[in-house]
C-alpha cells in the first residue's frame, strides 16, 4: 500500500510555478492495480517519482507499506557513464539480491547480448527501455511503477513484458502511467485521475476512463 497525506508539490517553469499535488490524500490499496490518467504536463511522471521516494514533496508526507520499486522508466535509474553489467549489479546490491541470479536474470531477459558491457549512456530509448525492464523483473517488489515503459519496443518484446507482468501479478501490485486506455485496461482494475493539482483515485476504472475522455474532449 502507498498512502499520501496533505501532498503538495509544485515546481517552476518559464510560464511561472506549476503545481502537480496541492494537499494530496490518496491510497493506493493492496491487491489492486491502479493506472494513472491526465494530460500531458499534468505532472503524472512527477507522480510516480514522489511514489518511489526518488523525488520528495515539498510538503506532506508518501507512506509506503512494503517493497516499491524505482519508477521504471525514469532516466535517473541508470548511471549513463557505467554499462548495463555495472548498472545491473549495482541494483542488485542496492536492494540486496543475489548479485549473479540477478545480473544473469537481466542479461537474459534484455536480450540486449554485448551492449551489455557498453555505456549505457551510448543506448537507444529502446535498449534503455529492455534494460529497465529486466532490472525492475529482476527483484521482487511488492509493488512496480511503471512510466510509459509498455509502449517502446517492438511487438514480441512488448508480448514478453507483458507475459512477465502477468507473472507478477499473481503476488505483486502494479501502478502505471499510461496514455493508452488499453495498456490500462489490460493491466488495471483501478484508476486514478492527475488534473489541475488534484489526484482522484476510482474504484471503477471505467469511470476513470470516461472521465479521461471527458477531459480529453474539453481540451480537443
Amino acid at each position: 500500500m502507498i498512502r499520501l497525506d496533505h501532498v503538495y508539490k509544485a515546481y517552476r517553469t518559464r510560464y511561472g510555478r506549476k503545481v502537480v499535488l496541492d494537499n494530496a490524500n490518496a491510497t493506493f490499496e493492496v491487491g489492486h492495480n491502479y493506472g494513472i490518467l491526465g494530460l500531458n504536463g499534468a505532472g503524472k511522471s512527477t507522480l510516480i517519482r514522489l511514489l518511489a521516494g526518488s523525488e520528495l514533496p515539498d510538503r506532506g508526507a508518501v507512506r509506503r507499506y512494503g517493497r516499491v520499486s524505482f519508477p521504471l522508466g525514469f532516466g535517473g535509474t541508470f548511471h549513463g557513464a557505467l554499462s548495463g553489467r555495472e548498472n545491473a549489479a549495482f541494483i542488485a546490491r542496492i536492494y540486496g539480491a543475489p548479485l549473479r541470479a540477478t545480473v544473469a536474470y537481466i542479461e537474459d531477459f534484455s536480450e540486449l547480448g554485448e551492449y551489455l558491457t557498453m555505456p549505457v549512456n551510448t543506448y537507444s530509448d529502446g535498449m534503455r527501455a529492455r534494460l529497465a525492464f529486466a532490472a525492475c523483473l529482476a527483484i521482487d517488489f511488492d509493488v512496480y511503477l511503471i512510466d510509459e515503459v509498455t509502449e517502446i519496443g517492438d511487438q514480441r518484446f512488448r508480448r514478453k513484458c507483458a507475459e512477465a507482468f502477468r507473472a507478477r501479478m499473481k503476488y505483486s501490485d502494479i501502478v502505471i502511467v499510461s496514455h493508452n486506455p488499453q495498456t490500462v485496461r489490460q493491466y488495471c482494475d483501478r484508476g486514478a485521475i492527475l488534473a489541475n493539482g488534484t489526484l482522484s483515485i476510482y474504484d471503477d476504472l471505467n469511470a476513470a476512463l470516461a472521465r479521461h475522455h471527458r477531459i480529453l474532449q474539453d481540451t480537443a
